[in-house]
């Protein structure tokens, strides 16, 4: 083995030179988002169990998820939602061998970034009615 110092070693190359893609960048927020979802769920899981334990404890949950700050976590959670789903979808296409040439791939990112905004803004109207 080389006599190497381990300390002297370049961190990662790839990193000062590789230029982030559409692909790469969506498939690190598809991994964010499935974590962001974990989450959330558990927070709902815990606004449920709340309300099976008494009213007490159902109102203090009811107001941390009706707070600006848990309207902000449930709206970026619809979104993390919608953006996980298509990002699935994406990968049922890729599974059956179509979608994989860079244009389309390219296309199939923008159309999950931009899908997934648009179908959080059409639930919120939809909820709101």
């Amino acid at each position: 083995m080389a006599d190497v110092d381990p300390g002297k070693r370049p961190l990662s190359p790839h990193l000062t030179i590789y230029r982030p893609q559409i692909t790469s960048i969506s498939s690190i927020f598809i991994r964010i988002t499935g974590n962001a979802l974990v989450f959330s769920t558990l927070l709902l899981v815990a606004w449920f169990l709340a309300a099976a334990i008494g009213p007490k404890t159902f109102n203090v949950m009811h107001f941390i998820i009706s707070s600006w700050f848990g309207k902000i976590m449930m709206i970026l959670s619809l979104w993390a939602l919608w953006y996980h789903y298509l990002g699935g979808i994406r990968h049922l296409v890729w599974d059956t061998g179509r979608g994989l040439e860079l244009k389309t791939a390219e296309i199939m990112g923008w159309a999950m970034i931009l899908g997934s905004f648009l179908l959080t803004i059409i639930t919120l109207w939809l909820i709101k009615g």
